[in-house]
């Protein structure tokens, strides 16, 4: 991998859309930055949770890895304070908006390797 795609990679993990704004492709980097953050802010905004493994619930493990998608959003938050309130009516609609924004991520992190790999126009 060349130093180009790596480190496209490397902004797209941080900062959602970072690595499209280091391609050059400024409109879809701003694009993407703001559904992804949006997706997540609202999700914590209505009790959405924030996964850490825990022992004896392997799916958990699954869950933490599509949070961490989002990147430095994702510590940012953790750092903040525990988010997730189970006894809320919107706990499951944001926790899904949560790990649906570390989704999109990761997706969009499969997209700036493509382009930078030339893959993708």
């Amino acid at each position: 991998m060349d130093l180009r795609t790596f480190t496209a990679v490397i902004f797209a993990f941080l900062v959602p859309g970072a690595g499209h704004f280091y391609l050059g492709r400024r409109a879809r980097a701003v694009a993407f930055f703001s559904i992804v953050i949006f997706l997540f802010l609202v999700g914590l905004a209505v009790d959405g949770k924030l996964y850490t493994v825990e022992p004896g619930k392997p799916l958990t493990f699954l869950a933490t890895i599509a949070s961490m998608g989002l990147g430095l959003p994702y510590f940012i938050a953790r750092a903040a304070g525990p988010f997730g309130d189970v006894m809320s009516i919107t706990y499951e609609y944001g926790t899904a908006f949560a790990l649906t924004a570390g989704l999109m991520n990761m997706l969009l992190i499969l997209d700036s390797f493509d382009i930078a790999r030339q893959r993708k126009a």
